[in-house]
């Protein structure tokens, strides 16, 4: 296993692995695009990929501009691997050299994700649409990580 920032040509494949999940399914896939990707990883914030055998089989992408985690995904057949974890906390690291501003993201209710996050010490804070609101706070990273 092999993690790293993404690059450019990692896009194709990030998107192959966002379109794999069985959870947290885009009700629209044209709502997230290759352009929207790109945005996201290099100007508005930064990506990280595992990559297994020479495949991207997750990723994730933190946004400085609305202090959101935008993505993290694992290909379902990778899961329970740490890979989630290990791309979590490169994003979380990595986002808290940058600002010290809370972090928030949402996900669905009842979903292996909502564990996931509350288990890395996420608070839940209320509702973002139909999804779960979490949040990380710099001070929660860093008692985290002891």
């Amino acid at each position: 296993m092999e993690f790293r920032e993404a690059i450019l040509s990692d896009l194709e494949a990030i998107m192959d692995v966002r379109f794999s999940v069985k959870e947290n399914v885009l009700s629209n896939p044209d709502l997230v695009t290759i352009a929207d990707c790109e945005d996201f990883i290099f100007r508005r914030g930064k990506g990280w990929v595992c990559v297994v055998d020479g495949k991207v089989v997750g990723f994730s992408i933190v946004d400085l501009v609305e202090n959101n985690i935008w993505a993290l995904f694992v290909r379902p057949e990778f899961a329970q691997k740490g890979i989630g974890k290990q791309l979590h906390n490169l994003m979380l690291d990595w986002y808290f050299t940058q600002t010290q501003e809370t972090v928030w993201l949402g996900t669905d209710p009842g979903t292996r994700a909502e564990t996931f996050y509350r288990k890395l010490g996420w608070q839940h804070v209320g509702m973002h649409g139909n999804e779960y609101k979490f949040e990380m706070t710099h001070s929660n990273w860093n008692q985290q990580k002891r």
